[in-house]
């Protein structure tokens, strides 16, 4: 089998000729010796009527079967179709469907270091997590995991830095966290519970019931876009932010790993360029339709908030401690997290000299004019 980083640019010249209509290689590698037919399966972590994050899915398939010639098809099923959300890497692992499009830190419960491939606490922003999957040798890392539970892992999207979600009462203080009930993915939720806040699993479909009724006190999911569509401003008005443990979300692609070694080295490297296309299409959505989304939550009545500084510390506290304990009891999880802190802090220095000088300007800039 390929190398991951081979995976991800060695046949990606050639795709790219191939989307830009290179004749030398379409009449060479696709004319010539197409390869055989593939009519997969691929279920969703998503409701359907999320088109932004189940969007990726939808993207990367569409994409795929243009470049493969319709060769490559995929039919995709959104949550609870098939299977439950979260049990969408359990069916791709065991060859009930050939791969799903899902959220890694759902699995956190098969092993903690599955968060790396979505988002951890205070972790990376969205470009810096593309950088340190892509050119930092992160998801060759990830794919060390992935491959003990017989899948191949790439990403396929990212919905950007999240807000911290929709609560019932204020967040004046640390103290009020204590026995807050909150739905909340990830290792966040081992986080708050240091807190003494209560984390709760609940697929999407399930949150606005459950806040609804006060089942919970408060729940997150990716920000003003999705959340506007769920509803969930009609049943908690504080809208919190931010989200300190998903600066950026991954959406990943899991592939059956037999059936990823069925495939030529063509297929390979047709799939990663349609999950680059993915990747790129969904990040570009996000970030056209949550200003005017939040703009209409605010119109409607809905209430922001800014954690206050003594709850953000105590949540970078209580998460440095959170790392310190898996990782003296999980290796992989340890180089996982000192290798992308370390990334991540040379981003920052790099960044603070650079983007963040610019950025500040324009944000005083913007309020004066």
């Amino acid at each position: 089998m390929m190398k991951r980083r081979d995976m991800m640019t060695g046949g990606l010249a050639g795709v790219a000729a191939v989307m830009a209509g290179s004749p030398v290689l379409a009449q060479s590698q696709i004319a010539q010796s197409p390869g055989a037919e593939h009519r997969w399966r691929m279920t969703s972590s998503y409701p359907a009527s999320l088109d932004a994050v189940y969007g990726a899915g939808n993207t990367f398939i569409k994409v795929l079967g243009e470049i493969s010639q319709g060769r490559i098809q995929i039919q995709h099923f959104a949550a609870g179709e098939i299977v439950g959300g979260f049990q969408a890497l359990d069916a791709v692992q065991n060859g009930t469907v050939e791969c799903c499009d899902t959220a890694p830190f759902y699995y956190i419960g098969k092993d903690p270091s599955f968060a790396f491939g979505a988002s951890v606490p205070f972790g990376l922003s969205t470009r810096q997590q593309n950088s340190w999957f892509f050119q930092a040798g992160g998801l060759e890392l990830l794919n060390e995991l992935f491959s003990q539970y017989n899948v191949v892992g790439i990403p396929i999207g990212n919905t950007n830095a999240q807000m911290a979600g929709w609560f019932r009462k204020e967040i004046k203080s640390v103290a009020d966290l204590q026995g807050l009930k909150m739905r909340i993915g990830g290792l966040a939720g081992q986080v708050i519970a240091k807190l003494g806040a209560v984390p709760q699993q609940i697929p999407a479909g399930d949150i606005y019931p459950a806040l609804e009724r006060g089942t919970i006190d408060a729940a997150e999911w990716v920000g003003p876009y999705d959340d506007e569509r769920l509803g969930f401003s009609k049943v908690a008005p504080y809208y919190y932010y931010p989200g300190w443990w998903e600066g950026a979300s991954a959406i990943f692609l899991f592939i059956n790993k037999q059936k990823w070694d069925e495939l030529t080295p063509l297929d390979h490297a047709l799939i990663t360029a349609a999950a680059h296309q993915a990747n790129t299409m969904t990040i570009a959505k996000y970030d056209q339709v949550n200003p005017a989304a939040i703009r209409r939550l605010v119109a409607a009545g809905t209430q922001l908030r800014a954690f206050p500084p003594d709850v953000m510390e105590a949540c970078y506290k209580a998460a440095n401690e959170m790392y310190a304990e898996i990782s003296s009891q999980n290796p992989l999880f340890k180089r996982l997290h000192e290798h992308m802190s370390a990334f991540r802090n040379d981003q920052y220095l790099w960044q603070q000299i650079a983007e963040y000088s610019y950025e500040t300007f324009m944000i005083r800039a913007r309020g004066r004019s």
